[in-house]
């Protein structure tokens, strides 16, 4: 089954899990409600997602007369995937890493920090830059909006079935039942939450070294990027860890390996599938995408 076949199942047993636990709350009246409650949330992500994640990274918009380097690259890889232009944002922040947000093409952002143009080639930001155009395009950063705000409906729920439900006795297990729904609902919303993660991140690694033109520019970027990351604190994503998935590498100092817990894939198998792609390309196509830029950096503006 593909990526987007996962995602869809993975967002479907989000729902029911969802409409489940307001059925036990409130019978069929109980789920109609839950539904409801969770389209009113979902249609405020829509419209509002994308300003809220970027005010809480701290992230500034910047155009072709402040970072004319940054900019003009996204546009080029934009204009040579058929996508329309999206805005340019820095973070002010030394941990290397980059996001997309949006609700739709149209209407979307990508976020990189400073941290990244220092530390990576100009090649390896372009395939940064590369991967979040494809979670663009795959309108990725609809569908985990949406699978975050369900999960922390899940959550809104399981407290709402503790404070005004423990006392049910007619309900199924009565209080023991209650406080295990509390625990329970939220920890199951997280790990599909977290499932559509992994697999989005997976998706988005194989189209955007499509259209950066190189699969080995991105893997070296991520390798880079963890290396690095891993020793550098982002203060802002501390602050907000909700915003962790959205990030091309963790940034809350997560550890590598293919957890339960993990919110991104291991980096290692990441890297393994990427090298293995550019093994099945002609060489001419890994020479093309964003152009010959090795050694050079993206220059850092400064406000």
């Amino acid at each position: 089954m593909g990526g987007y076949g996962k995602t869809a199942i993975l967002m479907a047993a989000m729902t029911a899990l969802f409409m489940g636990l307001g059925a036990i709350l409130g019978g069929t009246q109980g789920a109609v409600i839950a539904l409801a409650v969770a389209g009113a949330m979902n249609l405020f992500a829509y419209w509002n997602s994308d300003k809220a994640v970027l005010s809480m990274a701290g992230a500034r918009a910047v155009d072709e007369r402040s970072a004319p380097d940054l900019v003009r690259m996204v546009h080029r890889l934009a204009d040579g995937a058929g996508m329309p232009r999206p805005k340019v944002y820095i973070i002010e922040t030394d941990q290397p890493n980059a996001f997309a947000t949006g609700r739709n093409p149209e209407n979307a952002a990508v976020a990189a920090t400073t941290g990244l143009l220092r530390a990576l080639s100009a090649e390896e930001v372009a395939a940064v830059m590369a991967h979040e155009l494809a979670h663009i395009r795959n309108r990725d950063t609809l569908i985990m909006t949406l699978t975050a705000t369900m999960a922390g409906a899940v959550s809104m729920l399981a407290n709402f079935a503790f404070f005004f439900g423990g006392n049910d006795r007619e309900r199924p297990g009565g209080m023991i039942g209650t406080i295990l729904l509390m625990i329970l609902a939220p920890l199951a919303a997280g790990l599909v939450q977290m499932a559509i993660s992994r697999a989005r991140e997976y998706e988005a690694d194989k189209a955007g070294a499509e259209i950066c033109g190189n699969p080995l520019w991105l893997a070296a970027a991520l390798k880079r990027i963890e290396a690095l990351a891993s020793r550098i604190d982002n203060p802002a994503a501390e602050r907000n860890p909700a915003t962790a998935h959205m990030f091309i590498i963790n940034p809350l100092h997560a550890h590598a390996h293919d957890r339960l817990f993990a919110t991104h894939p291991s980096t290692a198998n990441r890297v393994a599938a990427l090298e293995a792609m550019a093994r099945s390309w002609p060489g001419s196509r890994a020479a093309g995408g964003a152009g010959r830029m090795a050694g050079s950096r993206i220059p850092v503006v400064r406000r």
